[in-house]
């Protein structure tokens, strides 16, 4: 993946100049929404994530492009997390 590192503002952020750090986050699947088996793994207690490669990335993400390659069936708490936010800022100076 190309990470650049730069101090970027909420207002900054865009599709244009995401770097994915969201995509290193743990996602439980708490909801069905068609993520495809193969990116999900199970975890000790029987409950449902995103399978993160050994690199701590999510396993569905593009390395190239920096997307989603199971956009429309993300889980919930992907479509939920919003580009721009607290979170998404928090993310990205920790990781950038």
């Amino acid at each position: 993946m190309n990470i650049k590192t730069k101090n970027m503002s909420d207002a900054e952020v865009s599709c244009t100049n995401c770097e994915a750090c969201c995509c290193r986050l743990e996602v439980r699947i708490i909801s069905d929404t068609g993520v495809p088996d193969r990116y999900v793994e199970i975890d000790q207690r029987g409950g449902s994530r995103m399978l993160r490669l050994s690199d701590g990335w999510c396993a569905a993400l593009d390395r190239n492009t920096a997307k989603c390659t199971i956009y429309q069936q993300r889980p919930w708490v992907c479509r939920e997390f919003a580009m721009g936010s607290h979170e998404c800022i928090n993310e990205r100076s920790a990781h950038l």
